[in-house]
């Protein structure tokens, strides 16, 4: 349930709601502190939700909680690439968020750094996606466009330093 209404503001589409409380509400929480930090939260997730995808696709077993890194080296296919994308994502967080930090010490208007906080999350998800899909061409064009996110944040806070 979340997850498709997050998408659909990430891309700024009505939830089939009139056009004045779309407005409003895209006004309003996307342009707030708390869109940003929300979407920070959601972002420091990401990496342990596709580690839970890894060890359900891997038949994690409460056994295998004694040493669960040691599962995970030993899967192989979609369990094994969800462990990928999980690692990937820990390996990409700090970046992201000094950027959202840096943007926000240097005053960047608020809506700019909250719609590409959500875009970085949605690229995100869906790089995890096709990473988990085995889609490795798709995967790594999602991979530079998230990494294009904070980069253009820090470009921003560089030109009104």
């Amino acid at each position: 349930l979340i997850c498709p209404l997050l998408i659909r503001v990430t891309l700024l589409i009505p939830l089939n709601l009139d056009n004045v409380m779309w407005q409003s509400f895209s006004q309003n929480y996307l342009n707030s502190n708390a869109s940003v930090i929300t979407a920070m939260v959601v972002a420091c997730l990401l990496p342990m939700v596709f580690a839970y995808v890894a060890k359900m696709l891997g038949g994690f077993k409460v056994k295998d909680n004694a040493n669960p890194r040691e599962f995970l080296a030993r899967q192989t296919g979609a369990a094994a690439r969800a462990n990928a994308a999980q690692q990937n994502s820990y390996e990409s967080l700090p970046i992201f968020l000094a950027a959202v930090v840096t943007a926000l010490l240097f005053f960047i208007k608020i809506g700019v750094i909250a719609k590409l906080a959500w875009l970085y999350v949605l690229l995100r998800i869906l790089y995890g996606v096709t990473y988990i899909m085995n889609l490795p061409s798709l995967r790594s064009i999602l991979w530079a466009l998230s990494l294009c996110c904070p980069m253009l944040l820090f470009y921003l806070a560089t030109r009104l330093s």
